[in-house]
């Protein structure tokens, strides 16, 4: 959703080279070479593997800003210690790095993507 927002504005192949949908562990750990470790000890859906995605991310496309999400939408899959709406969202921007936990409260599957982009956009401006 992130990568259709900005490449729904035209131009925007000028700044935009590469996105990558790793849904499932599988795709992070081969894809973006994320230790499965780190997947093991503290989830995919952790501040320490969205870290993990956004710096291999960095590695691979070469880009000068690099974004990485990861997060329960729901309306399943949430729990006690990570409920539906929690989202961590990475942000690299040459040595500069952030990571947030985001927690989206009340709000449907549609809502929490939409609210998760628009967070995205303005960590990423938040860098410029």
């Amino acid at each position: 959703m992130l990568s259709s927002t900005i490449t729904s504005i035209s131009g925007a192949s000028k700044v935009f080279n590469l996105a990558l949908v790793t849904y499932s562990n599988d795709a992070k750990i081969n894809v973006l070479k994320v230790n499965k470790k780190i997947i093991q000890k503290h989830g995919a859906v952790s501040a320490e593997c969205c870290e993990a995605m956004v710096k291999c991310l960095s590695k691979l496309s070469k880009a000068h800003i690099n974004v990485s999400i990861t997060g329960i939408a729901g309306p399943k899959g949430g729990t006690k210690t990570k409920p539906v709406g929690l989202v961590f969202i990475g942000v690299k921007r040459s040595n500069k790095l952030l990571i947030t936990k985001n927690i989206f409260k009340k709000k449907t599957r549609n809502s929490i993507q939409k609210a998760t982009v628009n967070r995205a956009l303005k960590l990423v401006n938040s860098l410029i």
